[in-house]
């Protein structure tokens, strides 16, 4: 009897980025290369076939997406994206921007047959604006304060495609925050992935990264005590486990 297909994971990684001119523009992100090579080893175990992909530009990004469409895949595909980003965008390392629409295009039914009905799953490690998160006191149970004007991120949410869920490193508007040992958010869905959680629905470990990056984590150095909270958008129309042994 054949063996099932294996199930693929493709790992995006940019650490240093320039213009065309040869200008830095961004500055360079410590701490990302060893994580996404820490996430794509657990991947590996998990019984994944790990593409990691080092500083890609933005038509490489878009690129590697495409070459997806022509490959065989198992039970799921996973992508994991860290690289600079604002809300809706994330960054190749030539300082372009790829709109995560554009990617979701890609990996529409229309565009990529091959995964309509195989769930896809995105974790993206960018910011998402220029605000910083000051936290809540948890047991206040006064009125909130009227929220600031967020940018329309709904043309986002409506352009991902059936059976995808997608989780971000941030709210929208807000910073997400790298230090040489890593992010919170990635390094919360590490701890994830090597527990035992990771044989809960995909929901409820997206839910259990919530809660280790708002109770667990905050920033330090410049930023000390700054927050972070992840969120994520779903359309999967099943449980799904997708890193349970």
């Amino acid at each position: 009897m054949s063996q099932p297909r294996q199930s693929r994971a493709l790992v995006i990684v940019n650490t240093n980025f320039c213009s065309s001119d040869g200008d830095v523009v961004f500055r360079t992100r410590g701490g990302a290369k060893r994580e996404a090579e820490q996430l794509s080893n657990i991947l590996s175990r998990l019984n994944y076939k790990v593409k990691l992909m080092h500083n890609k530009t933005a038509k490489e990004i878009e690129d590697l997406y495409q070459q997806e469409c022509c490959c065989e895949h198992g039970e799921y595909f996973v992508s994991i994206i860290s690289s600079h980003g604002k809300e809706g965008i994330i960054f190749g390392c030539d300082s372009e921007p790829v709109m995560l629409t554009r990617i979701f295009q890609i990996l529409s039914s229309e565009k990529c047959p091959v995964l309509t009905k195989i769930p896809k799953i995105f974790f993206i490690q960018a910011c998402r604006g220029k605000e910083f998160d000051q936290g809540v006191v948890v047991e206040c149970d006064s009125g909130e304060p009227e929220p600031e004007c967020e940018p329309d991120c709904f043309s986002d949410y409506l352009s991902i495609p059936p059976q995808t869920a997608v989780m971000f490193a941030c709210s929208p508007g807000y910073v997400a925050f790298l230090n040489i040992s890593g992010s919170m958010f990635l390094q919360a869905l590490l701890k994830v992935l090597e527990g035992e959680e990771r044989h809960l629905a995909l929901n409820c470990l997206m839910t259990r990264i919530n809660w280790e990056v708002a109770f667990c984590c905050q920033a330090r150095g410049t930023y000390e005590g700054c927050k972070e909270m992840p969120c994520f958008v779903t359309n999967l129309l099943q449980e799904v486990f997708p890193f349970s042994a």
